[in-house]
């Protein structure tokens, strides 16, 4: 049993060892400055008080240190430069699953990764919560490699309590947790059994309202479309509901495509309504491409 434990440790950080040189060189080469153009701070903080200049705003005067030095002084902001960034994260069983080289949960991990190196490299602080049908971890907001290197290690060897999906119980928690203004990145692959927008629009909702809110979609290509391979069964990984299909029936593959592209409809309409930046992720496929998209619609939004 040790050495199971042993082997699983070293392999471990084998993975984080990777992903940190995989993504930090994709933070260098590629999203260098395009991360800190498009998130530049939650707003405002005071610095200091100085006295009246002609020229200066008189909104800005502070009444209480003028009466008590008997001349005009002004109150001095500067733009709070700092975020603290959530990283979201639903490690539901549906998540377990990739028919190329990558699991979906193992291409949220790396993508979480990346964006944590981006943010430390912008000085910013990074925070994570993961979720499955209950929230079962939580680590604070922090800087730093180390702290980085840690939460990549925390979502490789999770292994979860739970195998449902619970979106609202992740997004209630998180409302909780903090209240400051941050960006919260929410990666998921959104497979629900009933449409999104039933099960979590009114939280979705508000916390895009308190929080910069970006959803990040991970999927795979056989969630969309069947091959032709005859009689194949599938099971449900979070209900254990099985179903027997008979993929060399056309009818058979258009409707589960029709199926698939309806609900990846509902979920792009309901961000779009909720004012919710997306970006898709497609496991085992670069994603750097999709995030930099991400960065330049919203720098033109500017």
């Amino acid at each position: 049993m040790d050495v199971d434990v042993k082997d699983f440790t070293r392999s471990i950080a084998r993975k984080v060892r990777l992903i940190e040189i995989h993504t930090k060189k994709a933070v260098t080469e590629v999203l260098a400055g395009e991360y800190s153009s498009v998130f530049k701070g939650t707003g405002i903080e005071f610095e200091e008080v100085r006295e009246y200049e002609p020229g200066d705003e008189i909104r800005s005067i502070d009444w209480n240190v003028t009466a008590r030095m008997g001349r005009p002084f002004v109150k001095r902001y500067v733009e709070e430069r700092e975020l603290t960034v959530w990283l979201l994260v639903d490690l539901s069983a549906s998540g377990r699953f990739g028919s190329r080289s990558q699991l979906k949960n193992d291409a949220a991990a790396e993508f979480c990764a990346l964006l944590a190196f981006a943010a430390i490299r912008n000085n910013d602080k990074v925070g994570m919560i993961v979720f499955t049908d209950r929230v079962e971890l939580s680590i604070a907001p922090a800087k730093g490699r180390r702290h980085v290197l840690r939460l990549i290690r925390e979502l490789l060897r999770f292994r979860p309590k739970g195998v449902g999906t619970d979106l609202t119980a992740g997004l209630e928690y998180l409302g909780k947790v903090t209240h400051k203004r941050g960006v919260v990145f929410l990666v998921s692959d959104f497979l629900t059994p009933v449409p999104l927008a039933e099960i979590a629009g009114k939280e979705l909702r508000i916390l895009a309202r308190r929080h910069d809110l970006i959803a990040v979609a991970i999927g795979d290509a056989r969630e969309n479309e069947l091959p032709d391979a005859g009689l194949v069964e599938l099971e449900d990984p979070e209900t254990g509901e099985r179903l027997l299909l008979d993929t060399s029936s056309r009818r058979v593959r258009e409707e589960y495509a029709r199926r698939a592209l309806n609900r990846i409809e509902n979920r792009r309409a309901l961000f779009q309504s909720g004012g919710i930046d997306e970006v898709e992720i497609e496991a085992g496929r670069d994603y750097v491409r999709d995030l930099r998209a991400l960065f330049r619609r919203r720098s033109k939004r500017r």
